[in-house]
């Protein structure tokens, strides 16, 4: 194959989410130096952005931020099947902590399914699944009101979750990309991050749509551990193991 072509190719392989070194030399047959070569060309030609073992989507084409009743419509089945699969990780007792999303929010209309949950939210549109928790008890974390998103963040928020800790921490994104977490506002990119500086265990939901995905510009970089809750079952899981990540996969439990 000629460096010209090859090199086409893997802008629409990376474009597909085929981001990591080791997936892309699988995918094409080439050695990681050529691979490298192939990455920094493209690189320079402003067409992808390099990252730490493999590649990324060009940063700075901002998608418009979609509406709370837009993201309900969005996957519907697929969320239901994310929200399921996270379950099998709660125990009864656990205390947990919900980010923002619809993802997230399918979730909780699954909680009442375990008892003696503590649930701690900055999810407003998650509060009516959450008064059925059965010897459960939820709170909110407070501050200012996203509208779009229906979540409470800035500095109250962040005083609260100074004063606490968590057993599992669930959080949704607009996208998931080897550089981390993206969304919309540097203020839900900071908040995503102390939310992880107080779980034990992180748990990420993301559907296939948007893995290798960079819609916003702001972003929150992974723990050194977490998991990565997905329907995708492609060559892109391999950069998210790559970079410290567990994947559960829907099917594997589903009964």
């Amino acid at each position: 194959m000629k460096v010209a072509k090859r090199r086409h190719d893997m802008l629409e392989a990376v474009h597909a989410g085929i981001t990591s070194i080791e997936a892309l030399c699988r995918h094409f047959g080439i050695s990681e130096a050529t691979a490298r070569r192939d990455l920094g060309a493209l690189s320079q030609q402003g067409l992808l952005v390099r990252t730490y073992g493999g590649a990324a989507t060009t940063i700075g084409q901002r998608e418009p931020e979609l509406t709370l009743e837009q993201r309900r419509m969005r996957q519907g089945d697929v969320k239901a099947r994310l929200a399921a699969c996270a379950l099998t990780c709660i125990e009864d007792g656990d205390t947990l902590l919900l980010d923002g999303g619809t993802t997230t929010s399918a979730l909780a209309a699954r909680l009442n399914e375990r008892r003696g949950l503590h649930v701690v939210t900055n999810n407003m549109a998650a509060l009516p699944w959450l008064t059925q928790l059965p010897e459960g008890h939820t709170t909110v974390l407070g501050g200012d009101l996203r509208a779009s998103s229906m979540t409470a963040y800035g500095p109250l928020a962040h005083a609260a979750l100074s004063r606490l800790t968590v057993d599992r921490l669930f959080l949704s994104a607009d996208g998931v990309t080897e550089l981390g977490l993206c969304e919309a506002s540097p203020e839900q990119a900071w908040l995503k991050e102390a939310m992880i500086a107080r779980a034990a265990a992180v748990y990420v939901m993301a559907d296939a749509t948007k893995l290798g995905h960079a819609s916003q510009q702001h972003w929150t970089p992974f723990p050194h551990h977490w998991t990565l809750i997905t329907d995708a079952t492609d060559e892109r899981i391999d950069a998210f193991r790559a970079l410290g990540a567990s994947v559960l996969h829907p099917s594997a439990t589903e009964t």
